[in-house]
């Protein structure tokens, strides 16, 4: 969920700058500073944003209450900070993979766009127990801070992977490419999203106990590719 130790300073130091974290805290070793980051984003999505208890996070992250105000002015920009970095370098992930899936062909980009995609959040469990609090649960706090910044850019490389099929010719002529862009965005969410949460396949209902992933994916790609694809695609 967070860059290495080798990576890390290239993420706080532009935060200390904008006044979002000490430099107290940029001198700590990396392996104390990934226990603050990470007990503060557990403790957020534990207990929800506004709910995060200074105290709790000191002692998940093995620290003094004392010290995290020497990290932070307040608990709310200690949450700002984590948050933060930690959308910086989801955001950095996720972009270093776009021109490698746009290069693809339509259906194979986005196959493995959805099925790497749910690998993925099935290794993150903290990170998506606080993005879901924040996407379906409506939290304020983060929806602006933590859904749209990553939303935005999921939508960006499904976008990408049309516009690059339209040059390909696998896409047929007159199709809204951000519209269909968006519904393709909307689609794998609802369809990665039951598979990761299931307790939004019970409204969803996308799939039953046996109906196998593989074909789930590949006729979400037989709907999508007959709606806006040409007969090559």
């Amino acid at each position: 969920m967070l860059p290495d130790t080798g990576q890390l300073q290239s993420y706080i130091l532009p935060l200390e700058q904008e006044g979002l974290v000490t430099r107290t805290f940029r001198r700590l070793d990396p392996d104390r500073q990934l226990a603050v980051i990470n007990a503060i984003l557990d403790e957020a999505a534990e207990r929800g944003p506004t709910n995060v208890n200074i105290k709790q996070v000191a002692q998940r992250a093995g620290v003094a209450v004392g010290s995290l105000y020497q990290y932070f002015a307040d608990r709310d920009q200690m949450l700002a900070f984590a948050v933060e970095l930690c959308v910086r370098y989801i955001n950095d992930l996720f972009q270093q993979y776009a021109p490698y899936l746009a290069a693809l062909p339509l259906r194979q980009g986005l196959r493995e766009y959805l099925v790497g995609g749910i690998e993925w959040g099935r290794d993150q469990a903290g990170l998506l127990q606080l993005f879901a609090r924040a996407a379906y649960q409506g939290d304020p706090a983060l929806n602006q801070r933590l859904v749209k910044p990553i939303a935005d850019t999921l939508r960006r490389m499904v976008g990408d992977m049309l516009e690059q099929a339209v040059r390909r010719g696998e896409i047929r002529l007159g199709v809204n490419i951000d519209i269909a862009t968006r519904l393709v965005h909307c689609l794998t969410i609802a369809v990665g999203d039951s598979q990761l949460l299931p307790y939004l396949n019970t409204y969803f209902q996308i799939t039953e106990p046996l109906t196998p992933p593989e074909q789930l994916v590949e006729v979400m790609l037989d709907f999508i590719l007959n709606g806006i694809g040409t007969e090559a695609a």
